[in-house]
């Protein structure tokens, strides 16, 4: 059983989101323009959650939202292009 995050976000500053994705690119893939899956760990989720409060929490503006979602591999449905993502993908 594979454990996955799923990281979406609604940015309204074009420099911050840039940042930001390119932040999340390093740690896992990006599934829809918002939204990035990751391989989940301790480690990787500890790394996501403190890059987010040190590098980009103060640079959020009040209507910005991330929700960072925990979720088993095996239970999540795709249909469309998302079907074909790699069920074993290991990211390093």
């Amino acid at each position: 059983m594979s454990k996955v995050i799923i990281v979406c976000y609604d940015i309204s500053n074009n420099k911050v989101r840039t940042q930001f994705s390119k932040f999340l690119e390093k740690y896992g893939v990006r599934v829809q323009f918002s939204v990035f899956e990751i391989q989940n760990s301790k480690r990787v989720l500890s790394i996501v959650k403190n890059g987010i409060e040190s590098r980009f929490k103060r640079k959020f503006d009040q209507s910005d939202s991330i929700y960072i979602f925990t979720t088993n591999h095996d239970k999540t449905i795709r249909y469309g292009s998302a079907s074909l993502l790699d069920d074993d993908l290991i990211l390093l």
